[in-house]
């Protein structure tokens, strides 16, 4: 009877242990069927027609799979009606902020505009996907959801990519320009060389880059300076990895998906001339007036008052960005040539009164040239520059100036 009644108590034992290891079992893979119902991506979105969407555009969304969440964390928020907003962005005190949408309203607008948008899904762990959510959050509070924005050093794409990092505590994130087989592997390329490559068919909205940009513009980029665009920052998350304390690696990317398809884009047409043509125009004229006025031997005053005007006035715009917080716009050798100088002196030149300007002029003339040596300077200037010496030319020896 004893024996009997401890093989009874020995079944149960067995028997209530594999019931609480079945319950463990069962939910440990709750546990993390409930963590992999989350998913963390990285959105890219397709360049635009308008200018300020020419290089694309990077958010971030966060899908709960059980609960139906899904929002959508975009950095690129502004707004046009703010008091000021053009001169504060010319001299560099944009401010942007984090906007929170539904995905569906995201992906609808991209569809509406026929720009495409690709997800990566980020390999994080439950802990990482917690943190910067709630990172996210916290960001989201009124009093800080807005930031400076600089379009190169800190936008929409850096923001992301900041926030993803920053969730990644304990384990280290390798980018491709990281590992050592692609370290060194050819030359980076530079800042205006990467805006000229998204600028393709759009001269005009070149030409005013070109304008605004100094010499640092024409400096080698690094691999992380180059993640400022949102199709870069995807190349390297595709090729990144993580890895742990142990040593272990997992890439950064699970997978990669198309959430919304290329479609139909209308683009408008743009002035029919490029700058290039447009400031060889000018020198045209220019000369055939010059030649005129040596058979005179007369100015026409009329053409310098004009040129002087309008280089004077452009030359006010250029002195703000060289003037401006923007770090790749505070070195533009172009102010040599256009500056507001001649708004000083257009009124003597007006009544022909005897004036320094125009040997300033080509003392200024020359240096700009100078400076072809260290910058890329917009297409068109050297026949600005070229017109704008014939003037000057042509005054001091018509004028005695």
């Amino acid at each position: 009877m004893k024996k009997l009644k401890n093989t009874y108590i020995r079944t149960f034992v067995v028997v209530f242990a594999l019931i609480v290891s079945g319950l463990c079992h069962a939910m440990e893979e709750t546990t993390t069927a409930g963590d992999d119902s989350v998913n963390v991506s990285l959105l890219t979105c397709s360049p635009g027609n308008e200018v300020y969407s020419l290089y694309g555009h990077t958010a971030l969304r966060y899908h709960d799979l059980r609960t139906g969440e899904d929002w959508t964390f975009n950095y690129g928020v502004f707004n046009f009606r703010k008091p000021f907003f053009s001169l504060r962005f010319m001299v560099g005190l944009t401010d942007y902020e984090l906007g929170v949408l539904p995905f569906q309203l995201f992906r609808q607008e991209y569809m509406r505009h026929g720009r495409s948008v690709s997800e990566q899904v980020l390999n994080l762990t439950p802990q990482e996907k917690h943190r910067l959510k709630a990172a996210l959050a916290e960001n989201y509070r009124p009093e800080n959801r807005e930031y400076r924005y600089n379009f190169f050093r800190d936008n929409c794409t850096t923001r992301a990519r900041d926030m993803v990092e920053r969730s990644i505590v304990g384990e280290q994130l390798f980018y491709p320009a990281q590992q050592p087989l692609n370290a060194g592997v050819g030359e980076l390329p530079t800042l205006r060389e990467m805006i000229h490559k998204y600028c393709e068919g759009h001269p005009w909205a070149r030409f005013s880059n070109d304008l605004c940009l100094g010499l640092t513009a024409d400096i080698t980029m690094t691999w992380r300076e180059q993640q400022f665009l949102p199709e870069l920052l995807m190349a390297d998350f595709s090729e990144s990895y993580i890895v742990d304390n142990s040593g272990g690696t997992r890439p950064l990317v699970r997978a990669t998906r198309t959430v919304v398809d290329p479609g139909v884009r209308f683009v408008e047409e743009e002035f029919p001339l490029t700058p290039t043509e447009c400031f060889a125009l000018l020198l045209a004229v220019t000369v055939g007036i010059a030649i005129i006025e040596y058979k005179r031997k007369r100015t026409f005053v009329v053409w310098d008052v004009v040129l002087m005007a309008l280089t004077g006035l452009a030359g006010i715009l250029l002195s703000v960005f060289f003037c401006s917080q923007h770090p790749t716009t505070s070195t533009n050798l172009l102010i040599l040539l256009i500056n507001p100088l001649p708004l000083f002196f257009i009124y003597k030149v007006a009544r022909r009164k005897p004036t320094l300007y125009w040997k300033l002029s080509v003392l200024m003339i020359v240096l700009f040239f100078l400076g072809f040596f260290v910058q890329v300077y917009a297409e068109g200037m050297l026949f600005l520059a070229l017109s704008l010496l014939v003037r000057s030319i042509v005054n001091i020896k018509l004028n005695k100036a």
